[in-house]
């Protein structure tokens, strides 16, 4: 493990550490009650993390609950909210496993707290805007016995424009898109993601990036995708990634891969490709022109 870029552990926990400065701390498990996960029952662990989405999280909230698998243990781990959103949060205290609100350093330091809270064997994260479809957990647990080999399962995630699916680990070192969706679609093996490690606070909007390259690439883990049709939730637009150009994105991307040590010659090409792309892409005559000088340059 020494070997694996910004690898930290997770160090599991039944709760955490004590804050003079939380602003709450609640849930069945503050009162002792820790579920259990059984042979033909495994427990799943579901994670939202929230900061400041009072018009959206009871939504949210209402779509774990309302799973028709019922050995679910939930998780809220809000960052400091001062918008309602801790208000509609309490209304269901009797119902949610743990739920603490407090200053944090960022999405990514709020998700390393609630796996650190896990006790699922499949640990899942459902952001606090987005939505569980009633039989998403159901169809998981059906893959976690067909698959049993596997270490972690993407579902289909339904999107603003369509629905979007499949896994393609092959395509991680050149590009973007070899996975569904990270909130809501997917699910993994507490004991993988052990192995894995916590988010690198390192980066502040690509650490899920980070997090699935050291998963398939320097852990090899073995990863599975359900069918189109077999949706396991709602993602909305709004989130960090959305708060961001598109040219920040891209260049803490760069760095997640140079970091992880993929081959410099090739991330410089790459890099320079997908760059230009990025600019010209829409206009059709731009793109072709730039292939073509491309392929007389370098191939004739």
């Amino acid at each position: 493990m020494k070997n694996i870029p910004n690898f930290k552990k997770i160090n599991f926990v039944d709760k955490l550490r004590d804050n003079i400065d939380r602003k709450v701390e609640v849930g069945l498990r503050i009162n002792g009650s820790l579920k259990k996960s059984f042979e033909k029952n495994p427990l799943i662990t579901i994670i939202t993390v929230v900061k400041n989405k009072s018009e959206v999280i009871e939504e949210t909230i209402q779509s774990v609950l309302n799973q028709n698998y019922k050995n679910i243990e939930y998780i809220i781990i809000d960052g400091e909210s001062d918008d309602g959103t801790i208000e509609k949060i309490m209304k269901y205290e009797k119902k949610i496993d743990y739920f603490v609100s407090e200053k944090d350093l960022g999405l990514y330091d709020a998700m390393n707290k609630g796996l650190s809270l896990a006790k699922g064997d499949l640990i899942g994260i459902v952001n606090g805007d987005d939505i569980l479809l009633p039989d998403a957990t159901n169809i998981l647990i059906d893959y976690y016995y067909k698959y049993d080999d596997a270490e972690f399962f993407f579902g289909s995630v339904k999107k603003h424009w369509g629905i979007i699916h499949g896994f393609y680990p092959h395509k991680i070192k050149y590009s973007w898109f070899f996975y569904t969706s990270h909130s809501t679609g997917f699910f993994i093996k507490r004991n993988t993601a052990y192995k894995n490690g916590a988010y690198s606070l390192n980066y502040k909007y690509s650490s899920d990036f980070d997090y699935f390259y050291r998963l398939i690439v320097h852990n090899k883990a073995k990863g599975v995708a359900t069918k189109k049709e077999e949706v396991f939730g709602i993602f909305r637009p709004g989130g960090l990634s959305h708060t961001l150009n598109k040219e920040t994105h891209f260049f803490e991307k760069i760095k997640i891969r140079i970091d992880n040590k993929q081959n410099k010659i090739f991330l410089f090409l790459f890099s320079i490709l997908k760059f230009l792309i990025s600019q010209i892409g829409r206009d059709r005559i731009k793109f072709r022109k730039f292939i073509s000088f491309l392929y007389k340059n370098f191939f004739l």
